[in-house]
C-alpha cells in the first residue's frame, strides 16, 4: 500500500512539474473545439406526419368473395423500403437537389447523404408515419420532405395497380392455357368413347356387371324357349290324338289333362308361378299359400267343366263336328301362337348369345380400356378443376381491384411538411461544456504523457531502484525568499490561467443561453 502511494505521489509530482504544458494544451484544445462547434452549420429539421387508414367497412362485407391483401404489412414494408436508391434518385430530381451537381461522383455522394439523413418513424399500432429530414437550408429540407411524402403515396398506389394488373394478366394467360388443355382432354375423351362405344357401361355399371346381367337374360330366354318348345310339342301331341267328333258325355281325366283351354291355362300357369315364389318364402300352412292352392283347384275344375260343355256342343251337331270341333280348333290356334313364340324366343336367344360372346371375347381388353378411361377422366377432371379455380380467382381479383379503387388504402396528411423556426442542431449548449471537459482531459493527459516520457526522480530510493546502481549521496536544495516568491507567483499564474479558461467557458455559455432565449 505504501509503495502504491509512493508511486502515485511520484506521478502527481511529475505531472505538476509539467503543469504549464497541460495548461497550454487545454487552451489550444478548447480554442480549437469551440471554434469547431461555433463553425458547425445550423441544421433545420423538416417533418411531416401521415396517417395510413387500412380499414374499410367494405372489406368485412367482401370477406370470402375477393382476395384481400394484408395492407398493414404492405404499408409497413413500403415504409421500410421507401428510402432506396431509385426513390432517392427520384427525390433528387423532384426537390431540385441536382442543380449544383457536376459529376456522377457528386450525385452518388448526395444520394448517400440523403439515404443517411432521411428518417421514417412509425407507430405500428396507430399506422402513423413521421418523415424527418435535416438540412442547413430550411426551404430545401421542406422540399425534400414534401417530395418524399409524394413518393410514399404514389409508390403504394402504383405498386397496388401494377400488382393487380400483373395478377390479372397472369390469370388470363393461365386460363387460356387451361382452356386449350380442357379442349384437348374433351376431344380425347370423346374419341375414346366413340372408339369403345360397345364396351362402355351405362348407369355406372362395369363390364363384368353388364356381362352378368346379359348372362342372366340369356339363361332366362333359354328357359322360356324350352318352355315354349315343350308347350309346342304338347300341343302337337294333343292335335294328333284329338278326335274331330266327341263320342260321348263321359270324359276321362287323362283326356281332360291333354286338352288345352288357353284362357284358363294361362291363369293356372300364372297362379302356379306365384305359388312357387311364395313357397320359397312361406310354409305350406301360410294363408296365402292355402288360398293360392284353392284358386288353382277351382280353375282346374272350371277347365274341366268347359271341356265337357264343348264336347256336348260337338255331340249336338254330328254333321259338322269334324269341321267345328271347338277343342280341335283351339288346339290349332294355340299351336300357331306357340310356334310364333318359339321363333321369337329363338331369335332372342341368338341375339343374347351373340352379345355375350362379343363381351366375353373383349373381356381381356376391358381392364386396359377402363384404365385408359379412368386416366382420361382424371386428366379431364384435374384440368376442369384448375380451370374453374382460375376463373373464380380471376373474378375475385377483378372484384378486389375494383374494391381497392373505391376502398383502398387512404393516406391522410396529419401534419403537412413544416420546418422548425430555429436550428435543431448542433446543440451548442451541450457541446460547449463537452469541449471544456475535452480540453481539461487533453491537458491532464498531456502532462501525464510528458511525465512518463521524461520521468523525474524526486527521491534517492526511486533513482537507486530505477538505475540499479549504488547511490553515494544526495544534495538538497534550500529555497531562499526570492525562490519562494517566484514559486508563489508561478502558482498564482497557473491558477489564473486555469480559472480564466473555466470562466471564459462559463461566460460563453451564459451569452449563448441568453441569445437562444431571445431568438425563441
Amino acid at each position: 500500500m505504501d509503495e502504491l502511494l509512493r508511486q502515485a505521489t511520484a506521478v502527481l509530482r511529475g505531472m505538476w512539474k509539467r503543469r504549464w504544458l497541460g495548461v497550454g494544451v487545454a487552451w489550444v484544445v478548447s480554442v480549437a473545439s469551440v471554434a469547431l462547434v461555433l463553425l458547425m452549420p445550423d441544421k433545420y429539421e423538416a417533418s411531416a406526419r401521415i396517417y395510413v387508414d387500412t380499414q374499410s367497412i367494405l372489406r368485412p362485407l367482401m370477406s370470402g368473395l375477393v382476395t384481400q391483401p394484408n395492407f398493414d404489412q404492405q404499408v409497413m414494408m413500403l415504409s421500410r423500403t421507401l428510402i432506396s436508391r431509385p426513390n432517392v434518385d427520384k427525390l433528387i430530381r423532384m426537390a431540385d437537389l441536382d442543380l449544383k451537381v457536376q459529376s456522377k461522383a457528386e450525385r452518388d455522394a448526395l444520394a448517400e447523404d440523403l439515404m443517411t439523413a432521411l428518417k421514417i418513424q412509425n407507430t405500428t399500432r396507430d399506422n402513423i408515419y413521421t418523415i424527418v429530414f435535416r438540412d442547413s437550408n430550411p426551404q430545401q429540407a421542406k422540399r425534400v420532405v414534401q417530395s418524399l411524402v409524394s413518393i410514399f403515396v404514389e409508390s403504394n398506389l402504383g405498386d397496388t395497380r401494377r400488382d393487380a394488373e400483373s395478377a390479372k394478366k397472369f390469370l388470363e394467360e393461365q386460363i387460356k392455357t387451361y382452356e386449350k388443355k380442357l379442349e384437348e382432354a374433351e376431344s380425347r375423351l370423346k374419341e375414346f368413347k366413340l372408339r369403345n362405344l360397345n364396351l362402355q357401361g351405362s348407369e355406372g355399371k362395369d363390364h363384368l356387371t353388364r356381362m352378368g346381367e346379359l348372362a342372366g337374360l340369356l339363361e332366362q330366354s333359354r328357359l322360356e324357349l324350352r318352355e315354349a318348345q315343350e308347350s309346342r310339342d304338347a300341343l302337337k301331341h294333343q292335335i294328333v290324338g284329338e278326335e274331330p267328333v266327341v263320342q260321348s258325355d263321359a270324359v276321362a281325366p287323362e283326356a281332360i289333362a291333354g286338352v288345352s283351354v288357353p284362357e284358363i291355362d294361362g291363369r293356372i300357369d300364372a297362379m302356379r308361378r306365384n305359388l312357387d315364389a311364395m313357397l320359397q318364402r312361406f310354409t305350406e300352412q301360410h294363408p296365402d299359400v292355402i288360398s293360392t292352392r284353392r284358386l288353382i283347384k277351382e280353375l282346374e275344375e272350371q277347365k274341366q267343366q268347359e271341356i265337357i260343355a264343348r264336347r256336348k256342343t260337338a255331340l249336338s251337331s254330328p254333321s259338322t263336328a269334324a269341321s267345328s270341333n271347338p277343342v280341335y280348333q283351339q288346339l290349332k290356334v294355340a299351336l300357331s301362337e306357340t310356334e310364333a313364340r318359339v321363333a321369337a324366343l329363338q331369335t332372342r336367344v341368338a341375339e343374347y348369345q351373340s352379345r355375350y360372346d362379343r363381351m366375353k371375347a373383349s373381356i381381356n381388353l376391358v381392364p386396359q380400356i377402363e384404365a385408359e378411361f379412368a386416366q382420361l377422366n382424371r386428366d379431364y377432371d384435374i384440368n376442369k378443376k384448375n380451370y374453374e379455380q382460375l376463373v373464380q380467382r380471376r373474378e375475385s381479383a377483378t372484384m378486389g381491384s375494383e374494391m381497392d379503387s373505391t376502398a383502398g388504402v387512404d393516406f391522410r396528411l396529419i401534419d403537412p411538411p413544416r420546418v422548425s423556426p430555429k436550428p435543431v442542431a448542433p446543440n451548442r449548449t451541450l457541446l460547449l461544456p463537452l469541449t471544456l471537459v475535452l480540453a481539461l482531459a487533453a491537458g491532464i493527459l498531456s502532462t501525464f504523457a510528458a511525465s512518463q516520457i521524461r520521468p523525474v526522480f524526486f527521491d534517492s530510493r526511486s533513482l537507486r531502484e530505477e538505475c540499479g546502481l549504488p547511490l553515494l549521496g544526495t544534495v538538497s536544495m534550500l529555497a531562499n525568499a526570492d525562490s519562494k516568491r517566484r514559486q508563489k507567483k508561478d502558482l498564482l499564474r497557473f491558477l489564473a490561467a486555469s480559472v480564466a479558461l473555466v470562466a471564459i467557458y462559463g461566460a460563453g455559455l451564459v451569452v449563448l443561453f441568453v441569445f437562444s432565449i431571445r431568438t425563441v
